[in-house]
C-alpha cells in the first residue's frame, strides 16, 4: 500500500474542496473522484472539474446515475427542498456515502492510493446516518476485510462546525478561493448561493459568524 498517496471524494462543493486543499498540503500525491448520480445541477461536475484542473491533480469522474434509480430524492429531482422537525431532509439520498466510499474504496486499490479522504461531518449536518463517525469508522473495518488491504479513511471535517471549517479554509490561506470557486447551493449557484436554500443557510450562517469573529463584525 502507498501510504504517500490519497484519494479525496470530491464535489466542488465548500467541504471537499476544504479537504483536497489540506489533502495536497498533507499527501504527496492527491488524486480526486466525483460521482455523476444525477444530481439536480450538472454544473457541480463542471465546477468539481475545474477545481481538479486549478490543482492539477487527476480526476476520474464514475457514473452512479443507478443512485437515482434506487433513492431518489429532492437532490435528484426538481422537486421542492423541504425539512420538517423530526423527519430527514428530502435531500437525504439513502445510501449515497455508502456507496460513494465503497466505489472509492475500489478506486483507490486501482490507483494504488492508501487514503480516502471524505468531507462528511456529524457537527452541522441533517441527521444523515451516512455522515456519521460510527458509520466511517464501521466501513473503514468493512473496506479493509472487503479488500484485503490496510486504508484509512480520514474525516477531517467530522467534529468541525461551519465556522471552524471556514477558519480552517483562512488558517490554510485558501477561505476567498473556497468562497468563490465553490459550489454548495442546492439551486446551483456557485459561491455564496442563492442565500435561501438550507445548504446556502447554513454556509453562510458560518461564514458571518468566522468572518464577525475574525474582523469584530465581517459579514457577506
Amino acid at each position: 500500500m502507498k501510504n504517500e498517496k490519497a484519494l479525496v471524494v470530491f464535489s466542488g462543493g465548500q467541504d471537499s474542496t476544504t479537504c483536497l486543499i489540506w489533502a495536497k498540503k498533507e499527501f504527496k500525491e492527491v488524486e480526486a473522484v466525483t460521482f455523476n448520480y444525477g444530481q439536480r445541477h450538472l454544473d457541480e461536475l463542471a465546477c468539481a472539474k475545474e477545481i481538479a484542473e486549478e490543482f492539477n491533480i487527476q480526476h476520474h469522474v464514475l457514473d452512479m446515475s443507478l443512485l437515482n434509480q434506487l433513492s431518489p430524492s429532492a437532490l435528484t429531482r426538481n422537486e421542492e427542498i423541504t425539512e420538517k422537525e423530526g423527519e430527514l431532509p428530502s435531500t437525504f439520498v439513502p445510501g449515497r456515502n455508502l456507496l460513494f466510499l465503497s466505489f472509492a474504496g475500489v478506486l483507490a486499490r486501482n490507483i494504488g492510493a492508501g487514503h480516502i479522504i471524505t468531507g462528511v461531518c456529524e457537527t452541522d449536518f441533517s441527521g444523515y446516518p451516512d455522515c456519521r463517525d460510527m458509520f466511517v469508522k464501521s466501513f473503514n473495518v468493512t473496506l479493509n476485510l472487503a479488500l484485503d488491504e490496510g486504508y484509512a479513511v480520514h474525516t477531517p471535517l467530522m467534529w468541525l462546525d461551519k465556522k471552524a471549517t471556514w477558519k480552517w479554509a483562512d488558517e490554510m490561506g485558501m477561505l476567498q478561493y473556497v468562497r468563490e470557486k465553490t459550489l454548495t447551493c442546492y439551486n446551483g449557484i456557485r459561491g455564496d448561493g442563492c442565500g435561501e436554500c438550507p445548504s446556502c443557510r447554513l454556509r453562510n450562517k458560518g461564514l458571518r459568524e468566522y468572518l464577525s469573529e475574525k474582523k469584530g463584525g465581517g459579514s457577506l
